[in-house]
């Protein structure tokens, strides 16, 4: 992602996969939204395996702490979705809330209780009246498709302005192999964990387990790379299904050699769905890349990185398109990581605006200008002269963010 045009490119949703052993279908249930689907149901062939994390917050919503519960079994049949109401803070009616839709999609499909995942994404203390769900569960199931990305990633958004979908192709041991994705994530973005809700399908022949390593691995190079407001979300889901059905021997170990291209593959799907999020952060208009290198660590790196893309100051700054490198200067000593004040230096795109230390002395405010005035900043800062990098994403800071959260529940 260079220039602008791909902005524009990564907001349109792009034609996904028919994925074997694996349909999905979704429908309007008038939970908050009238005139639009706000309910999901994705079916999955017996013997699917799951693996997933979710939000380290210590309030969490009744979905959250269900699938908590269930995850360990590794096993999967369906994964029901809402949007509207989070049924977080809603005690043991949420919790029943939770049990009825799952008792519904295991009486439908004849599975068990834990081989169904629930997911709720809305307005947080909001009672959630299941029946509307369990009177649509009938209706999903007899309308299912392989292709039906687009619709299922639409009924998941809240103040979302896209639907959000990604996929890669690899191969395991010589076999042809799919994996796609859709998230929805817009604000309460700074992901504990991974996001507000990512869900990703492939039909490669994996273990539980594995599945739980290679999720892990992969949410520290993208959804916890991620900031659009510094807020935990009480919801943050991100779950893997692999479906079983590549003709390739099962892989276990995240070790295996057999294993690389798909584990790149996945990666890049969980990045292109973290970097989307943040392209709709609310109210954003840039998207910020921050490059941090010269730390003490990888760790280091990171955490000075999320530093910046969480001030404020700097999220104020380029949406005003003002090149305030002060205020980057700022976030870099706030973070409390170990850096050499002396070595310093920070750019904005290809103009570099202090150097080992000090303000460089020409800066061309004009061209600087007509850089920041671009959908895609990145920003460049070496704190030392050690080995430690990372790469994180955020947007800016706009009225517009304050306008949709001031008018959310209303």
């Amino acid at each position: 992602m260079q220039k602008d045009s791909h902005i524009k490119k990564f907001k349109s949703f792009p034609k996904l996969p028919k994925i074997n052993g694996f349909r999905l279908s979704s429908c309007n249930a008038n939970i908050r939204y009238e005139g639009r689907h706000d309910l999901m149901l994705a079916e999955f062939i017996s013997g699917t395996s799951v693996g997933g994390i979710m939000t380290s917050s210590q309030v969490i919503g009744a979905p959250v702490k269900w699938n908590k519960k269930i995850i360990s079994h590794g096993k999967a049949r369906a994964l029901v979705v809402n949007s509207g109401i989070a049924n977080v803070f809603t005690g043991k009616d949420g919790d029943l809330a939770v049990l009825r839709t799952a008792n519904k999609v295991s009486e439908e499909l004849n599975c068990n209780l834990d081989e169904v995942f629930i997911a709720s994404t809305g307005t947080i203390g909001e009672y959630l009246d299941d029946s509307k769900i369990t009177n649509k569960i009938g209706w999903l199931l007899s309308n299912l498709k392989k292709d039906n990305w687009e619709n299922a990633a639409n009924s998941i958004l809240t103040t979302d302005t896209f639907p959000k979908g990604t996929s890669q192709s690899c191969q395991i041991d010589g076999t042809d192999v799919q994996i796609a994705g859709i998230a929805k994530g817009s604000g309460m973005i700074a992901p504990d964990m991974a996001t507000m809700l990512a869900f990703i399908i492939t039909d490669a022949n994996l273990s539980s387990n594995l599945i739980q390593e290679l999720i892990k691995n992969g949410n520290e190079k993208s959804f916890g790379c991620i900031t659009v407001d510094s807020d935990t979300s009480t919801s943050d889901t991100l779950l893997m299904f692999s479906t079983n059905q590549a003709n390739h021997e099962r892989v276990f170990d995240i070790n295996d050699p057999r294993l690389k291209d798909f584990a790149l593959a996945l990666d890049q799907v969980l990045i292109d769905l973290a970097k989307k999020i943040v392209i709709d952060g609310e109210g954003a208009k840039k998207f910020i890349q921050i490059n941090t290198r010269g730390a003490v660590s990888n760790s280091s790196a990171k955490k000075i990185g999320l530093s910046i893309a969480n001030s404020p100051l700097v999220k104020t700054a380029i949406a005003g398109e003002d090149a305030n490198w002060g205020r980057v200067v700022m976030a870099i000593g706030k973070s409390g990581e170990k850096v050499d004040a002396g070595q310093i230096s920070v750019s904005f795109g290809s103009f570099q605006l202090a150097s080992k230390g000090e303000k460089v002395k020409k800066i061309d405010e004009v061209k600087i200008a007509e850089y920041l005035k671009g959908e895609f900043i990145e920003i460049f800062v070496s704190v030392g002269n050690n080995d430690g990098e990372s790469t994180v994403w955020t947007c800016d800071l706009t009225r517009e963010y304050i306008a949709i959260n001031a008018d959310y529940r209303t």
